[in-house]
């Protein structure tokens, strides 16, 4: 990787070195312990991203028992935090692509921290409204940027399984809630669970503050602090020659206009709506599983147990779901899976509300469905951030979800609306059914459009070197 050029003097010629390809040099090397240990801090953010929502479900009775409540005035409070989680995907996202992943990520994280420790202090309804949807903000500006920087210190041909197992972290987040609730609940209440989802953060914050790097793409890109870019190359190549003089190219030219606005440029304008409308579509028949089953189980005939089994097991369908994917969509790319995928949920969401199938059965779609659905949903982050070049792949992944986020209020909502309707499980679940026949035609649509096809995220996109000013 040598070039001789004229030198800048008196026409002798110097010898220089070729820039050096960033991508391209985390393509052909082994994942470092540099990088896993990047994904591990992005991971652990993600975890109390899961956690928040589990144990705030855990609370709950806690909170109407000792405020005198009724139960159904939770569920604004619920909504709130979902809204506030919608509007911090949509900003924060933004002030990723401008001022950088690692800043807007730690002060998300410290930012959600500071409001789980304030919750503590809450003594009526309005209050605990209003503190769920400013950690909700905080909330959404942590999965879209973890993502965003997992990718792009991830090689390319194990970039979607990294990041899939990244957004585990939200499952087993949900885990964790729901375990640390069941601990802490009689031991010091309801506030011993935001006093605990206060620290823990807290600390993770200050971890990624001391090791957790920028993307060196991002860095690149806007020419700024190139001698951190040469001291991170180091732990991800030991071997290669990098000094104060190297260049660095990236494959991506910086884009001007507003980051939202760019969505839309370059061809991608389709492969953004079709995003927005699948994870919209998911994010609702997520929410309407996860939220309703354990209900509408009871409503048929199950026992309690049986509820909450399924309501476990459609999460654990989930986590075997993210796990399998990752490596597949690798090998075979993203439609090839997802199209089958969402097929398969059709058919299995279907099933589930039938009266006349064996409690096995049930059980079984309940699996299968959470593979597909839950499963699917980490498989849509890693999608968006292939359809999106480094300077607005956090925009891009962030409104993505938060469009999404919209669907994960509607979910619920709607399905709360036609039980009200007194509509059978049967039809409520034939229903839900469709928001999945709908993603899976989309994602073969979108399959269309060229964008995804590979998990680079350069999608063609004009080659730019980054010189040390």
């Amino acid at each position: 990787m040598r070039a001789i050029a004229e030198s800048a003097g008196t026409g002798g010629a110097a010898e220089v070195r070729a820039p050096i390809d960033i991508p391209a040099l985390i393509d052909s090397h082994p994942v470092s312990s540099f990088q896993r240990w990047i994904l591990v801090l992005v991971g652990c953010a993600v975890v109390m991203d899961g956690f928040d929502v589990q144990a705030m479900g855990f609370v709950a009775p806690a909170i109407v028992h000792e405020w005198g409540i009724e139960k159904a005035a939770l569920g604004p409070v619920f909504g709130a935090g979902l809204l506030g989680m919608l509007v911090g995907s949509l900003v924060l996202s933004i002030c990723a692509d401008r001022f950088g992943r690692r800043p807007v990520l730690i002060a998300a994280t410290v930012f959600f921290a500071l409001c789980m420790l304030a919750t503590t202090g809450v003594h009526t309804l309005g209050q605990l409204l209003a503190m769920r949807f400013v950690t909700g903000i905080g909330l959404g500006g942590i999965m879209a940027n973890a993502s965003a920087l997992a990718s792009e210190y991830s090689p390319h041909r194990r970039r979607v399984t990294l990041m899939m197992w990244v957004s585990c972290g939200f499952t087993g987040g949900a885990v964790l809630g729901g375990a640390i609730s069941a601990l802490l609940l009689p031991l010091g209440g309801w506030r011993a669970v935001f006093v605990f989802g206060g620290v823990v953060p807290l600390v993770i914050a200050a971890l990624m503050l001391r090791y957790m790097p920028e993307s060196m793409q991002f860095l690149v890109l806007r020419g700024r602090r190139l001698d951190r870019v040469q001291q991170w190359l180091r732990h991800i190549a030991p071997g290669v020659s990098v000094d104060a003089a190297s260049r660095y190219v990236v494959h991506e030219a910086k884009q001007e206009g507003a980051p939202v606005t760019e969505l839309f440029r370059g061809g991608r304008a389709r492969a953004t709506l079709l995003l927005w409308g699948i994870n919209f579509l998911n994010l609702l028949n997520l929410f309407f599983l996860a939220n309703w089953l354990p209900t509408l189980a009871v409503d048929a005939g199950y026992s309690a147990n049986v509820a909450v089994a399924a309501g476990t097991l459609l999460q654990v369908g989930g986590v075997v779901g993210t796990v399998a994917m990752g490596p597949l969509i690798d090998r075979v790319g993203f439609y090839r899976v997802l199209v089958p995928v969402f097929a398969l949920a059709v058919l299995t969401i279907a099933l589930i509300g039938q009266p006349a199938l064996p409690l096995a059965a049930m059980l079984a779609a309940v699996v299968v469905s959470g593979f597909c659905i839950v499963g699917a949903q980490p498989a849509l982050i890693a999608l968006a951030s292939s359809v999106y070049p480094t300077t607005v792949r956090a925009t891009g992944m962030g409104w993505s979800l938060g469009i999404g986020r919209a669907g994960s209020i509607a979910g619920p909502l709607v399905a709360g609306w036609l039980i009200g309707l007194h509509w059978s499980n049967g039809a409520l679940f034939v229903a839900a059914a469709l928001p999945a026949l709908l993603s899976c035609a989309m994602v073969f649509c979108m399959g269309r459009t060229g964008f995804g096809k590979g998990n680079n995220g350069n999608n063609g996109a004009a080659t730019r070197e980054g010189e040390k000013t």
